[in-house]
C-alpha cells in the first residue's frame, strides 16, 4: 500500500497527466484534421459530440496499445511505427480531399442525420448504433447520425494508434506502478476528450456564424481547411516516407 506522501504525489501527477491530455489535444495534426471535419457543421453542439467521438476514439486506442506495451513489454518494430504515422497523412489527405471536392455530401447522403429525418427517424438511428446502451449514450448518434459519429471515432482511433507508443513509454518512464500507469493513461485519454470537446466547441462558433449569415465566407473556410489537410497531410508523408526512411531498407522511428 502507499503511504500518504506517495498517494498525494501519485494524485498530483494524474493531475498533470489530465492536463497533459488536454494539451496533447492541441497538437498540429489533431487541430488540422478536428478543423475540417468541423467545417461543414452548422450546430455548436454536434461540433461539440464530434471532439468527444474523436477524443474516445483516441482514448481507446491509447489504452490498448498503452497497457501491451505497460504490461506485457511489447516493442513495437521502427516500420510499424512509422506506418501507424503515415496512415494519420493518409487520413489528413483524404478528409482534405473529401472536404474540397464536396464529396461528404454525396456519401451523407448514405447515412443522413436524424434531424433531417423526422421526429420519427432518430429512434432507428439510435438503433443503428447499436441501442442496447442507455438513452444518454445513444442520443449523440441520433443527433449527429451513424456517419457522422463514425467519422471522428474512426479518425480519433488513428490517431492514437500514431501516438500510442509515445504516450505509453512516458508514463513507463515516470510510473513504475502498472496499476497506477494504466489508470495515468484513462486519466490522459480524459484530458484529451475534454480539451477536443472544448477545441472543437471553439473551431465551431465562425464556422456556425459563417453558415448561418455568410454563405461565401462559409465555403472560403471550408475551402481553407481541406487545402490546409492535404498541404499538411503531403508534408507528414514525406517526412515519414522519405526522411524517416519508411520506404527505404532502413527506417529510423522516435515515437512522438
Amino acid at each position: 500500500m502507499m503511504d500518504a506522501g506517495n498517494m498525494s504525489g501519485a494524485f498530483v501527477i494524474l493531475g498533470i497527466g489530465f492536463f497533459l491530455g488536454m494539451r496533447h489535444a492541441t497538437d498540429p495534426d489533431h487541430v488540422v484534421a478536428v478543423s475540417t471535419i468541423v467545417s461543414r457543421e452548422r450546430s455548436i453542439s454536434r461540433a461539440g459530440w464530434i471532439g468527444v467521438f474523436w477524443g474516445i476514439g483516441h482514448t481507446l486506442t491509447i489504452l490498448a496499445v498503452g497497457a501491451a506495451i505497460i504490461l506485457f513489454g511489447v516493442v513495437i518494430p521502427p516500420r510499424v511505427g512509422l506506418t501507424l504515422e503515415f496512415s494519420v497523412a493518409l487520413m489528413l489527405i483524404l478528409l482534405g480531399v473529401l472536404n474540397l471536392t464536396g464529396a461528404i455530401r454525396w456519401i451523407s447522403h448514405f447515412f443522413p442525420r436524424a434531424h433531417a429525418l423526422g421526429r420519427s427517424k432518430p429512434e432507428s438511428i439510435e438503433r443503428q448504433a447499436g441501442k442496447v446502451a442507455p438513452h444518454w449514450l445513444g442520443a449523440p448518434f441520433a443527433s449527429l447520425g451513424l456517419f457522422h459519429s463514425l467519422r471522428p471515432l474512426v479518425v480519433g482511433i488513428v490517431h492514437g494508434l500514431a501516438g500510442s507508443a509515445a504516450v505509453a513509454l512516458l508514463v513507463l518512464g515516470t510510473i513504475r506502478d502498472p496499476h497506477w500507469a494504466i489508470f495515468y493513461l484513462l486519466v490522459f485519454g480524459a484530458g484529451t476528450i475534454v480539451g477536443m470537446m472544448l477545441m472543437t466547441l471553439a473551431f465551431s462558433v465562425p464556422f456556425t456564424v459563417a453558415g448561418n449569415r455568410l454563405a461565401w465566407l462559409n465555403r472560403s473556410l471550408v475551402t481553407t481547411t481541406g487545402v490546409v489537410s492535404l498541404l499538411f497531410g503531403l508534408v507528414v508523408a514525406y517526412q515519414i516516407g522519405i526522411v524517416d526512411g519508411l520506404f527505404t531498407a532502413h527506417p529510423s522511428w522516435t515515437p512522438r
